[in-house]
């Protein structure tokens, strides 16, 4: 397994002009600084053929992400929030566009590099937990850190300290089948967060849990950006839990719509 192979794609579905509120502008500082940007997209799109047919599913997307905010976006089913997500993780490829993960233009690098960067800066949360069948939650939680070379001690003692965190250290040694819905999710989350990354990419991360589970692992994810100070982008149907972030940005026809800038004031982010 490569850094690439980590947080496989999911598929994701397709005017408004923008305008001087949406337009996304060049960050002030640089990412690595303190209350600087951690992702920052501009003018990004995406198109597909369908026979004849060009299908516009992005069509300028702005977005910038300060770091420790929390961002949710929503929209209808089929807008391209999944797509969004994939092209701000590296796992798919804008039409055009610019994506910059930790300062880096993650498009312009290789296929390598940009696992590297990918197990470096981002972790991915889905729907589905994605945790493999074979191999325990321990295991499962650690590989990320195995995958970049990390001693197989310090891989293991972080994945536990992260799976005891999120309420999972009776259960190290359970493979997925064993664990609940709402465990392996948990389970992912710590997967997510043991790289230590800049920023969390989530998608529908509780759309397959009733309605405890979910309030359970949203506060869950809430309280370690607050911890740890990771960005936290996440695409939801959820209303309620939307209103939790920090900003609520649109996805409608292709584009991004509400506050894309986080407030950003002599290194600092207000709140």
């Amino acid at each position: 397994m490569n850094e690439a192979s980590l947080g496989g794609p999911h598929p994701g579905n397709a005017s408004r002009a923008p305008d001087a509120a949406h337009a996304s502008p060049e960050p002030a500082r640089a990412s690595g600084e303190p209350g600087g940007l951690v992702l920052h997209a501009t003018d990004v799109r995406k198109s597909f053929r369908q026979g004849p047919v060009t299908l516009e599913v992005l069509r300028g997307a702005n977005l910038a992400v300060a770091g420790g905010e929390r961002v949710a976006i929503v929209g209808a089913s089929g807008s391209g929030k999944t797509t969004l997500l994939q092209i701000l993780g590296g796992l798919d490829r804008p039409t055009a566009g610019r994506v910059l993960v930790a300062g880096e233009d993650i498009h312009r690098l290789d296929e390598q590099a940009r696992g590297r960067l990918r197990n470096r800066a981002i972790g991915f949360v889905y729907q589905f937990h994605h945790l493999l069948p074979e191999f325990s939650a321990l295991e499962n939680v650690a590989m990320p850190l195995l995958v970049r070379r990390a001693p197989v001690a310090e891989a293991r003692a972080r994945a536990r300290e992260l799976l005891e965190r999120v309420g999972l250290g009776e259960r190290l040694t359970h493979r997925p089948h064993q664990l609940s819905g709402g465990e392996r999710q948990r389970a992912a989350v710590a997967r997510a967060l043991v790289t230590q990354p800049r920023i969390v990419l989530a998608d529908e991360p509780t759309g397959n849990l009733d309605g405890t589970n979910a309030e359970q692992v949203f506060a869950l994810m809430l309280e370690l950006n607050r911890e740890r100070g990771t960005s936290l982008v996440v695409v939801t149907h959820d209303t309620r839990l939307a209103a939790r972030m920090e900003r609520i940005l649109t996805l409608e026809q292709g584009m991004l719509l509400g506050e894309g800038y986080p407030a950003v004031e002599a290194g600092r982010r207000t709140r």
